[in-house]
């Protein structure tokens, strides 16, 4: 692929942004981390287009958009099931596709996800801004001048191979599920007992208060008895923040550095993704693990994900498949394949 290749935003879904995998190690100055909210689906994105893990790629909340390019080029969809259609061509997601100089790709609502992944060979060149071109859109930090992409944009594309195949995996993994896994702490000990027990029993709410910041639960209120307000210390994506109204608030990708109010609990590396990527209305459960448990548990997802990963495998160009080679009636006047082994006598 050529090193300027371009792909232009014919329309954008509410929130499309630039994204990779955050600025870490900055959260000490008071940089947010940002990047992908799905980091796992980014990364998958990113490897069936042959890029880096930390590739730059865009990012959407429920609607993905229209797209065309000034040169072939290769992408995949991940995050989530989505309809994704070349002209009347429909293709599936978790595999990488050849976007044609001319042709429009539509990425339309999720089905079953709310953060999709638009990764394209070569990446996204903007600008690197403190280590990352992750778009922290609250500052209006890095990607395309700090903001969501709109029509008419045009993102400028790293270089890529020419000749890499598409790929796909050659093996499915079965998504986890369950409860979600929280580690108790900081400030757990400052909550009733009921609390404690409401976070292990209860069933909450995912509900439409969402962003890349954080996501607010609905259930049983957590109370605290000496208030809802301490000093504020610092955050990581995935505690569980609880306020006055004792609705937790699970922090995201975008998550302030510091805050204010008494944290719970924090979510486990391994299961923020899916927390996530759960629609409004969906039921969530917590179970409560101990710190070695939730490492054992983000090793063994990540040795899953490289596993994953190594089963990438070249996908048969339709024009070769069987199936199309004979929708295509190649060899006419055959109707009978014995005819063809022992034909009739003269």
């Amino acid at each position: 692929m050529s090193a300027q290749a371009r792909l232009s935003v014919l329309s954008a879904g509410p929130l499309v942004s630039v994204q990779d995998l955050g600025r870490a190690g900055l959260r000490q100055f008071g940089v947010s981390c940002a990047g992908a909210v799905d980091a796992p689906a980014a990364r998958l994105a990113n490897a069936l287009c042959a890029n880096a893990p930390a590739a730059a790629l865009l990012e959407f909340a429920g609607l993905g958009g229209s797209f065309a390019t000034s040169r072939d080029l290769r992408f995949a969809v991940t995050g989530g099931a989505c309809d994704i259609r070349i002209g009347a061509r429909q293709l599936p997601a978790y595999e990488s596709h050849v976007l044609r100089a001319g042709e429009t790709l539509r990425i339309g609502a999720m089905s079953d996800a709310v953060w999709g992944y638009l990764a394209l060979a070569g990446g996204i060149d903007v600008p690197c801004v403190l280590g990352a071109r992750a778009t922290h859109l609250r500052t209006g930090l890095g990607g395309v001048a700090g903001r969501c992409l709109r029509a008419g944009d045009q993102l400028v594309l790293g270089p890529a191979s020419e000749d890499s195949p598409c790929l796909a995996p050659g093996a499915q993994t079965a998504p986890d599920s369950g409860p979600i896994r929280l580690v108790l702490g900081p400030q757990d000990r400052q909550f009733a007992p009921e609390a404690l027990e409401r976070l292990r029993e209860a069933v909450f709410i995912v509900t439409p208060q969402r962003d890349r910041m954080a996501m607010v639960l609905d259930g049983p209120p957590l109370v605290a008895p000496a208030g809802h307000d301490i000093v504020s210390d610092g955050t990581v994506a995935g505690v569980l923040q609880v306020p006055a109204s004792g609705k937790p608030i699970v922090l995201l990708a975008e998550s302030q550095t510091t805050g204010g109010y008494p944290k719970i609990a924090t979510v486990i590396s391994a299961d923020l993704p899916r927390l996530a990527q759960m629609a409004v209305g969906a039921q969530v459960r917590f179970q409560i693990i101990d710190r070695d448990s939730a490492e054992d548990i983000a090793i063994a997802a990540r040795a899953r994900e490289h596993r994953l990963f190594a089963t990438l495998r070249p996908k048969i160009r339709r024009d070769l498949s069987s199936a199309f080679l004979l929708s295509q009636e190649l060899v006419g006047g055959i109707f009978d394949p014995d005819a063809v082994l022992s034909p009739p006598d003269s």
